[in-house]
């Protein structure tokens, strides 16, 4: 009697564009397909099923999917049971126009049914035509669902969907809805079972994470929910992103200094320091506001490193505009800023209105902006010499760490330095380190002496049985590939 081979289950690739929304709905997507029996693919082999997670933020965002798409579209037609899905902001805005671009795509789905993703996939195969599935309103909380966390030690924890802002240049709000607020008691009990499995580390995630609490009316929610993290014994470290600052108030000041595993860090988007380009954009806010919030945070957290988002060149900016962006970024200090020419997104406000700033003047003044920011930035890196700072490990975030033989971590300001692994035989991501800063640069700093002090953590315990393999003694090439933090992404205006 002749055997019958078994069937091996399909693989699956997802490629994810944009924001850490959206890194984090990859995580529930892949959870899902994982749930469903699909295994991820090998490095370098073509997956039975390619997702596509988009955005619709980044300029020629279109162009890039239907980019990528066409160059899936030969394997499609030498292998009709692959299938390709296309889901996030971009197939929520483009429903209609995704599958006539590229008939070959099997799914299309929104960024509030990304639970349906394995059923859509059995439908298509079966019934052998296209599934397109967009839903207007969240029916489900995304953290429901299963979740393949590409981190051991490190957590998205999603408190808030949606965004009730009317920012004239993002379309983040028309695709991802009103806020729709999680309860305090879900976040900690996600939060638990996090540090249950060994993360140390947790980022506190929304589209205007401050304004958290405004679906059940308790305007403190935030600052309440930040020191509730603080009570969850064996979490280390809490970050959160991203804040909008009309409402940033006392109390999360207060939280942040008076929390210890709270980190004194804050990324809070600026966008223009002209307050005329401010009630253009709709930011419910002023210049003078912004940096009142600033002061105030470093009268509380003298060592606190805050980072920011700027757009230069929107429709009507001056050049007098501009040099007021100029004088609240050095007022401001930044240790770091995304920065961003404006261009036109369609389905905005801003897209249609009048005086749009020539290309070449918005590129002049984005390069005048980017050298001062550099500036500022290599400044403050350059006070940190000489300091001793604790790090968490990391993994795949030093790229040129097998070159220069040393590994890299992220201190409590979320600074990047690579250091020097002498003395730290066997360490691993997620375990922490002390060492002295030797060296600055704009966006880095490095430790070249020998590692003052090691700390192996259960985050590094979670690390070492997630590859079943400890750190090599020089860690040199921790990385496995698939494993730890996600590579950072290319830089998008968040929506705060």
């Amino acid at each position: 009697m002749t055997a019958i081979p078994e069937t091996l289950p399909r693989t699956y690739e997802v490629r994810t564009y944009g924001c850490q929304m959206n890194v984090h709905d990859s995580e529930r997507l892949t959870g899902l397909l994982e749930d469903a029996g699909y295994v991820a693919s090998a490095e370098g082999e073509q997956a039975d099923v390619v997702v596509f997670n988009t955005c619709a933020v980044r300029e020629n965002a279109d162009n890039k999917l239907y980019g990528n798409l066409s160059h899936l579209a030969p394997i499609k037609a030498a292998n009709p049971d692959m299938q390709i899905a296309v889901g996030g902001c971009l197939a929520q805005k483009d429903r209609a126009t995704i599958t006539s671009k590229a008939p070959y795509v099997d799914v299309v789905f929104g960024t509030h049914n990304i639970g349906s993703l394995p059923a859509l996939l059995d439908r298509a195969r079966s019934q052998q035509e296209a599934q397109v599935e967009i839903l207007e309103s969240l029916s489900v909380f995304p953290s429901t669902l299963p979740t393949k966390r590409d981190s051991a030690y490190a957590a998205w924890v999603s408190i808030s969907v949606g965004c009730n802002n009317t920012c004239t240049f993002c379309i983040v709000p028309a695709l991802r809805g009103k806020e729709k607020d999680r309860r305090p008691g879900e976040i900690l009990a996600e939060v638990e079972a996090l540090v249950a499995e060994g993360v140390t580390e947790i980022t506190l995630l929304g589209q205007n994470v401050n304004a958290y609490g405004v679906e059940f009316g308790d305007r403190q929610a935030f600052s309440k929910l930040l020191r509730a993290c603080g009570e969850v014994e064996g979490l280390e470290r809490v970050r959160f992103t991203s804040p909008h600052p009309a409402e940033f108030t006392d109390d999360v000041i207060e939280a942040m200094a008076q929390t210890p595993n709270v980190m004194h860090q804050l990324h809070m988007p600026l966008q223009s320091g002209s307050d005329r380009v401010l009630r253009a954009m709709r930011r419910s806010y002023r210049s003078s506001k912004f940096l009142g919030i600033i002061e105030r945070v470093r009268a509380a957290m003298p060592d606190a490193a805050i980072t920011t988002d700027i757009i230069v060149g929107f429709p009507g900016e001056t050049e007098e505009d501009f040099l007021e962006t100029m004088r609240v970024v050095r007022e401001s200090r930044f240790s770091g800023a995304f920065t961003f020419q404006y261009s036109p997104r369609p389905g905005t406000p801003a897209a249609t209105m009048a005086d749009q700033v020539p290309p070449e003047v918005v590129k002049d003044r984005y390069l005048r902006l980017s050298e001062l920011v550099t500036e500022i930035a290599w400044a403050e890196n350059k006070a940190l010499v000489g300091t001793r700072v604790e790090l968490m490990v990391a993994e795949g975030e030093g790229r040129k760490d097998a070159a220069t033989h040393r590994l890299s971590g992220r201190g409590r300001d979320n600074r990047l330095v690579h250091f020097d692994p002498t003395g730290a035989d066997g360490v691993r991501p997620g375990d922490m380190v002390t060492v002295e800063i030797t060296y600055a640069a704009p966006h880095h700093l490095v430790a070249d002496g020998p590692v003052l002090d090691v700390r192996r953590t259960r985050a590094g315990d979670a690390w070492e049985a997630r590859t079943g393999a400890p750190a090599s003694s020089r860690g040199v090439g921790l990385g496995m590939p698939g494993l730890g933090v996600p590579a950072p992404l290319p830089p998008a205006p968040a929506c705060g």
